[in-house]
């Protein structure tokens, strides 16, 4: 069988256009010669909808859409991912299906079977899981057809899993020759090897070839891939998708491949490629042209500028640098040297006068009381206004600075650095930024080298540097890595590091500013536990009361 496999970026709510670039995807399959042109997990609507679902109206339009596709449809199959309604007194009588059309009509749909409810899944929500699953004669196949996690839980594979069935191995069973999988898969580094390997072991294991489609683009915080595979019935990788990019692919099951060997590139060429790709698309899509960044001469908001520069061009980007009286004169220097790098437009506005101001309209409130973190927060929320004021007047897409590590431990000032639409690096440790910065400048420099090698300080008193207030980063993000993403406890994480004080210090900093990063901007992910809706924790909590902590 001939398989065409269209990896869209959709839109999500832009129905019509999404429409359309299925449309555009089955032509071109038709003209190849497809016998089978597939579309990825909710390509009409976009994933994931989230509350869009729960209007009437929203699912009239995709159904509605759904059915002019199949309208269009001649010999050539077509598969999609689409919302599918029943009616009936349990449930939300809705499903996440795929719909198959042929000859002008639907010809058989397929609801999803696992329902994911972890990280960043919240379907649980709004879809019911499929009663059965069931293989679709077509064209002298036998297609088995699943919707993303219904592929991830071969128990063959996993030595634990979430869920009790696996509709794979149902339709297996039933004979399928052809297993189809649409997907909507979240990146984070490491995922898309993890998938090679999955549905490698799956497609020997069942001796079927198999044909995943992802979608590709950032839907806010979420970042897809695409990387769409096609395997062979020994698990050998035929086709792969381009990675954050649109891409069409065309797989003939008869045909003999190559193997591909490798499906990821190194650490940092695909974080940043994943970054650029989630700023391109937050922008794109929410009508943003131009990006502005506070430039403060320090390497985070130096690799966020680099990233909006690749994202939205270097003509679209503006910096501005907003030294106060504790700024160094290389801060500035080595931030013009970056600006004449990057060939970016910028200003200079001292915060020193609004602050002198400031503290002279607060004396008498403050009442002789010794200056404290109040006026070094003041001076980041002076700046937080300035851009913001710039933001408004210009219509830029203002790109917050701070990195995971500060985020976990609270070190950021709410209505001040903190803020911004989209925070660009809040899921990268400082270091990995460190990395990242060092294989920009692997053929030239491009970040000055003097931001990579001074030392971390956010400059709000004198000689002020990071490791006055935090363990160094190394030992930070290891303790960090350990209870975010590797869900240690405090004892677990104490054997390692053998500094009982400083991983309760650390600990506690991270519990008790949930609150900032509730009010922080939506990080991009790109690692398996990124902040945001992925990572659910109460703002209001005892947990650090516990005995071990006093």
């Amino acid at each position: 069988m001939k398989i065409a496999l269209g990896q869209i970026n959709p839109i999500i709510g832009d129905i019509e256009g999404n429409k359309k670039k299925i449309y555009d995807c089955y032509r071109k399959g038709v003209d190849l010669g497809a016998d089978l042109v597939v579309l990825p997990e909710l390509a009409i609507c976009g994933y994931p909808p989230l509350d869009l679902i729960e209007k009437k109206g929203f699912r009239q339009k995709v159904t509605a859409a759904a059915i002019d596709l199949a309208s269009k449809t001649n010999s050539t199959g077509l598969i999609f991912g689409s919302i599918t309604e029943y009616d009936g007194d349990i449930g939300t009588g809705i499903y996440n299906s795929a719909i198959l059309c042929a000859e002008g009509h639907i010809q058989f749909t397929q609801h999803k079977s696992l329902i994911p409810n972890y990280d960043v899944f919240d379907e649980v929500r709004y879809f019911e899981p499929a009663n059965e699953v069931n293989v679709f004669d077509f064209k002298g196949e036998k297609l088995g057809i699943s919707i993303c996690e219904d592929i991830w839980n071969d128990k063959d594979y996993w030595k634990n899993r979430r869920y009790i069935n696996d509709p794979v191995e149902a339709l297996v069973e039933k004979g399928t020759s052809v297993l189809i999988n649409i997907s909507a898969s979240p990146y984070s580094y490491g995922r898309r090897e993890e998938r090679r390997e999955m549905l490698s072991a799956l497609a020997k294991t069942d001796n079927v070839p198999i044909v995943y489609t992802c979608c590709v683009g950032a839907q806010t915080e979420l970042i897809f891939d695409g990387a769409s595979m096609c395997l062979d019935s020994q698990g050998n990788l035929c086709e792969l998708g381009k990675a954050f990019e649109e891409d069409f692919l065309f797989f003939d099951t008869e045909k003999k491949y190559e193997n591909i060997p490798e499906c990821e590139d190194v650490f940092e060429k695909e974080v940043l490629d994943a970054l650029i790709c989630g700023l391109k698309d937050y922008a794109r899509k929410t009508g943003f042209t131009k990006g502005l960044v506070g430039l403060s001469g320090g390497i985070d908001s130096a690799i966020v500028t680099y990233i909006a520069a690749e994202a939205l061009g270097h003509e679209n980007v503006h910096v501005v640098m907003m030294p106060s009286q504790y700024s160094s004169e290389g801060s500035i220097k080595d931030s013009e040297k970056l600006i004449d790098n990057l060939n970016i437009t910028s200003d200079l506005m001292s915060v020193e006068p609004v602050f002198q101001k400031s503290l002279e309209v607060l004396n008498p409130a403050f009442k002789g009381l010794p200056l404290d973190v109040t006026e070094e927060n003041l001076q980041s929320r002076i700046r937080g206004l300035y851009l913001m004021a710039l933001s408004n007047k210009f219509g830029y897409l203002l790109c917050t600075t701070g990195n995971k590590s500060e985020m976990a431990v609270g070190y950021a000032t709410l209505y001040g650095d903190m803020n911004g639409a989209l925070g660009i690096i809040s899921d990268v440790y400082k270091t990995d930024v460190y990395k990242l910065c060092n294989y920009i400048n692997r053929e030239k420099e491009i970040i000055p080298y003097e931001i990579i090698t001074k030392a971390p300080s956010a400059e709000l008193r004198p000689d002020q540097k990071d490791e006055d207030s935090l363990p160094p980063y190394d030992l930070l993000d290891t303790i960090l890595r350990m209870y975010l993403e590797e869900g240690k406890e405090f004892s677990e994480i104490v054997d390692a590091i053998k500094d009982a004080e400083v991983v309760k210090k650390i600990l506690k900093l991270v519990d008790l500013n949930e609150f900032k990063r509730k009010q922080a901007a939506p990080a991009l992910r790109v690692s398996k536990k990124a902040f945001g809706y992925g990572r659910r924790f109460p703002i209001v909590q005892g947990w650090r009361r516990l005995p071990e902590f006093n």
